[in-house]
């Protein structure tokens, strides 16, 4: 058995977190004989809360689960991490500017990339979730300047899994029939979900999602208008946001981190855009089709853009690069 690996999740006490420690506990992200040390990290009123969250994932008997530490402390929390799945931020509340949102997020995320490179290991996997998730992880990636940038990412599986299944549906098949989707950009609603490149399995035959699904102004239309303001229509029915696919996302994109895609397979991770052959400006973390091998993504290079393609990931792009420079003007402060 392998010596035990240690993961953070911070805001552990959420609902997102309560829906992914038992996945994570039970070796369904790091691997079915991988021990697992659970960290859990939130603000000291969440304490008692947490305390709750530990007695069950104890009640669990998760044989991989070797130990449970919750606490408020950082120097505790990022202490020796081979992985950090970063939940926590502030949220947007009623009447909020989204710079007011942005400042609180800059001081939350500064204190933890400022963590991360005094305690973690400088192999640690980061993966930011916290929104704005994209300007949050640049933060984060900013104030751990020891850590490589490829080991900061942010989550926009989400996205790309709802992009897949709506495609799948419109077609009548399992999600998993759709492969190579992409979400460009933000994971706001500006970001991009592109079917250009996808296929689909019909009937045991690959074929173009754009011939599969047939409808070409509903993909260029509500299909993604849909995946863009998900988010929104889940909390006005659940009066909640996405705990649940939020959970799953969080467990496939750092199950792909750690174990690779498949091959011919491209998933959307939010990273680093230094050296993109895709025209984004570089010092962004942006969502692009990434292949991943030995706990390294590369980005999916050379992918025909058309002009429809190329507007819309610009736009996003300009919107990531707003909110990097109002970010920075606080950092700095």
């Amino acid at each position: 058995m392998a010596d035990p690996i240690r993961v953070l999740v911070t805001g552990a006490a959420g609902q997102i977190a309560y829906s992914l420690l038992y996945s994570i506990a039970k070796g369904d992200v790091f691997g079915k004989d991988q021990p697992i040390i659970l960290v859990l990290l939130d603000i000291p009123p969440m304490l008692p809360v947490l305390d709750g969250v530990v007695m069950e994932l104890q009640d669990c008997a998760l044989p991989l689960l070797r130990e449970v530490i919750p606490t408020d402390k950082v120097e505790l929390g990022f202490k020796d991490l081979d992985a950090a799945i970063l939940v926590g931020s502030m949220p947007r509340k009623e009447g909020m500017e989204r710079k007011d949102l942005l400042k609180a997020n800059v001081a939350i995320f500064k204190t933890q990339g400022a963590a991360l490179e005094k305690y973690a290991k400088k192999s640690v996997r980061v993966l930011v979730v916290g929104n704005p998730a994209n300007t949050n992880c640049l933060i984060a990636s900013k104030s751990a300047p020891s850590i490589p940038k490829e080991n900061f990412s942010c989550l926009t599986r989400l996205d790309h899994n709802r992009a897949r299944s709506q495609v799948a549906m419109r077609c009548g098949v399992p999600a998993d029939a759709v492969k190579n989707v992409i979400i460009w950009g933000n994971h706001s609603s500006t970001q991009y979900p592109d079917v250009h490149h996808a296929m689909v399995n019909v009937h045991g035959k690959e074929v173009e999602a754009y011939s599969a699904v047939k409808d070409d102004s509903w993909l260029k239309g509500d299909f993604i208008s849909t995946v863009q303001l998900r988010g929104a229509a889940v909390i006005k029915a659940r009066k909640l946001s996405s705990a649940m696919s939020a959970a799953k996302a969080i467990c496939d994109h750092m199950r792909d981190w750690w174990f690779g895609t498949l091959d011919g397979e491209f998933m959307s991770m939010g990273v680093y855009a230094g050296g993109n052959s895709y025209g984004i400006p570089e010092d962004l973390i942006y969502s692009f089709p990434v292949h991943i091998k030995n706990k390294s993504w590369n980005i999916h290079d050379g992918l025909p853009i058309n002009d429809f393609s190329r507007a819309k990931m610009d736009a996003t792009a300009a919107e990531l690069v707003e909110e990097r420079d109002t970010a920075l003007s606080f950092l700095s402060q």
